[in-house]
């Protein structure tokens, strides 16, 4: 890295810089400013990346230096040093701005991570750009904090919601979760939980399952929309979790309560009493939910729903993969025409309705016309109807039973249509609609979607996949008995 050389007071040549810097700035944005009023041979002259190109050579040869950034690291005993100028920093970052204001030389002391970036991110506020990759967002995030460059602040955390599929050796979505807890970022949270709930069963097998909090251990055991193949799938995550972590019996004990019993067969609960450690060590915690799973799996919904509140998340499924719960459908060129399928499920979780099935009919549809879009008749011109666009139907997905039974009291049907897309090489869920008993369709499914294009997002080659998942949901008929 260049040094400062000459005998030339600090001010002068720190407005010598600047001074030079205006005069580009001011040749390009003059160029931008061509008068195209009716002129013909009006043109843009842009020699924007030649300006980015001066701004680099600027940082690499340290020409016109009038400031010194020294760089120090717990992880090496001789300092960074980054010859820079004063004008370039104070315009990106008001830290710079204060810190540079009455001393020409600086020391900063960073952490090994964010001192391995800091040269990409000093480039960054010559240039305006900068390249990273998934192990670099959160120091990068952290230098963009700490120095309040705001608008690399916001991008790294675009960047962190636009890779939460990105694949890593260890995984990245579920540091990138803390650490936005800890920095305060609702949105890069909210996204990065959202993702963990939708692709559970990916996470589960994972490197990073380990490294999961005991407060988003939780928070996910309380969703009923994770995706996964089953509850006992769950279960077994979370008892290599609590193997692994070691917590405290009153924490072990609120993750094992949080476990939804009653979606686990009995013939696996006795399994599970019989050759699970961790619930061998914390029976007396959750004896009483185990035996109300038995009791549920005994009785009629009906009776059982006399004595007990079946309006809970505990009695609620999640969105269970396995075939008893839906089914998978793959829709091949599914912007050409309508399509059907049928498949039956399971009528309940309950042991009592295991072996009665309820056949589920599936239309789709591409280019499906709303009512007010529909044409009509014009009282104008006799005869003449109001011209429709193909481009005006938006698809549309309606589920019905293909039968009706006595069974179905006192159960009513959420349904919830997974749609998977092919991001970074994977496949995962992006988006989930869901819709209950009292309509058959979802209002916004896929409302956004562009199935025209075979480009689209939504479309793993050409085809669109869908995972189709059938929730029954018990309601208690008679007021229950406390």
């Amino acid at each position: 890295m260049a040094r400062l050389t000459g005998t030339r007071p600090v001010a002068t040549r720190r407005w010598g810089c600047a001074a030079a810097f205006l005069l580009l700035l001011f040749t390009v944005q003059a160029a931008q400013k061509a008068d195209f009023s009716g002129d013909s041979t009006a043109a843009t002259i842009n020699h924007s990346l030649t300006l980015l190109q001066r701004l680099q050579e600027l940082l690499q040869n340290g020409n016109g230096s009038d400031s010194v950034l020294r760089v120090r690291s717990a992880t090496s005993d001789e300092p960074k040093v980054f010859h820079t100028h004063q004008l370039l920093l104070s315009l990106q970052s008001e830290v710079f701005e204060s810190l540079l204001r009455n001393q020409s030389v600086v020391t900063l002391y960073e952490p090994p991570e964010t001192a391995a970036l800091f040269e990409k991110f000093i480039r960054y506020l010559y240039c305006g750009g900068v390249s990273i990759l998934l192990h670099q967002a959160i120091p990068m995030h952290q230098l963009a904090s700490k120095y309040r460059v705001w608008g690399l602040q916001r991008g790294v955390a675009e960047y962190m919601r636009t890779h939460l599929a990105s694949e890593s050796s260890q995984g990245h979505v579920v540091g990138w979760y803390h650490y936005a807890v800890r920095v305060g970022d609702a949105a890069l949270q909210e996204s990065c939980l959202q993702f963990l709930a939708w692709n559970l069963s990916a996470v589960l097998g994972s490197a990073e399952w380990g490294s999961v909090s005991v407060e988003l251990l939780l928070l996910l055991l309380e969703r009923s929309d994770l995706v996964l193949h089953s509850e006992l799938e769950l279960y077994t995550a979370v008892e290599s979790w609590l193997n692994r972590r070691q917590p405290e019996a009153p924490v072990a004990e609120r993750v094992l309560r949080a476990i939804r019993y009653p979606m686990i067969a009995p013939s696996q609960l006795f399994r599970l009493q019989a050759q699970s450690a961790v619930l061998a060590r914390h029976r007396s915690a959750v004896q009483d939910l185990l035996f109300q799973a038995f009791q549920f799996h005994a009785a009629s919904p009906l009776h059982f729903a006399k004595y007990f509140d079946v309006n809970c998340s505990m009695f609620l499924p999640r969105n269970y993969l396995a075939p008893s719960w839906g089914s998978q459908w793959v829709i091949t060129n599914p912007a050409r025409d309508d399509r059907s399928t049928s498949f039956q499920t399971q009528l309940g979780p309950s042991s009592h309705d295991a072996g009665k099935r309820v056949t589920w009919n599936v239309l789709f549809s591409p280019r499906w016309l709303p009512v007010s879009l529909r044409p009509v008749y014009s009282d104008s011109v006799a005869g003449a109807i109001q011209p429709v666009r193909i481009e005006d139907g938006r698809p549309r997905l309606v589920i019905t039973p293909a039968m009706s039974s006595p069974d179905f009291a006192g159960v009513s049907f959420q349904k919830t249509v997974l749609v998977g897309v092919r991001q970074q090489g994977r496949v995962l869920v992006k988006h989930a609609y869901s819709f209950h008993q009292s309509s058959d369709e979802a209002a916004d499914f896929l409302v956004h979607a562009d199935l025209q294009k075979r480009t689209s997002e939504y479309l793993i080659d050409n085809s669109l996949h869908l995972h189709i998942i059938i929730k029954p949901v018990y309601h208690s008929l008679i007021k229950v008995k406390k």
